[in-house]
């Protein structure tokens, strides 16, 4: 029997996500750097000429209308990893990643709701004086995760 505790798996979306491009950008990241599915709170998906691999055929894609909903189906064992400029929030330099987890992203504009935020198991950012284009922040959070670092 396996345990799907050891296993490891991420997954990556957006919070109200503003511009369908940053999407198609983030979700073509995700394809590409090993993500195990993509998602979306709030605003939907709508394909984008920038994803060329059109990752929401070729990886699970979740749609959320709700933070709440979406925090109600965590996958089990997976640890909410919120990407923000946040006084709480560890550096991502130093961060060891979860062996499961989700990172969820906010809009540009506004960042992660602060339900979304009183909810993370973890808050990270990077060095950065202000704030990045999300799927490029995204991007990041994601080659970091395949650094050879220890994992939580």
């Amino acid at each position: 029997m396996n345990d799907n505790f050891v296993n490891e798996f991420f997954g990556i979306g957006i919070q109200n996500g503003k511009t369908p491009e940053n999407l198609g950008v983030l979700w073509r990241s995700a394809q590409n750097l090993g993500a195990s599915f993509i998602f979306t709170i709030g605003n939907r998906y709508a394909k984008q000429a920038c994803d060329t691999e059109n990752a929401v055929k070729s990886m699970p894609y979740f749609h959320y209308e709700n933070f709440e909903d979406f925090f109600k189906n965590l996958p089990k064992g997976a640890r909410l990893v919120g990407v923000e400029l946040d006084e709480r929030a560890e550096d991502l330099e130093t961060f060891e990643h979860p062996r499961r987890c989700v990172y969820l992203l906010g809009a540009e504009d506004n960042g992660l709701s602060k339900q979304a935020i009183a909810k993370c198991h973890h808050l990270v950012k990077f060095k950065s004086t202000k704030s990045l284009n999300v799927s490029v922040a995204g991007t990041i959070v994601l080659y970091d995760r395949g650094l050879n670092k220890p994992r939580s």
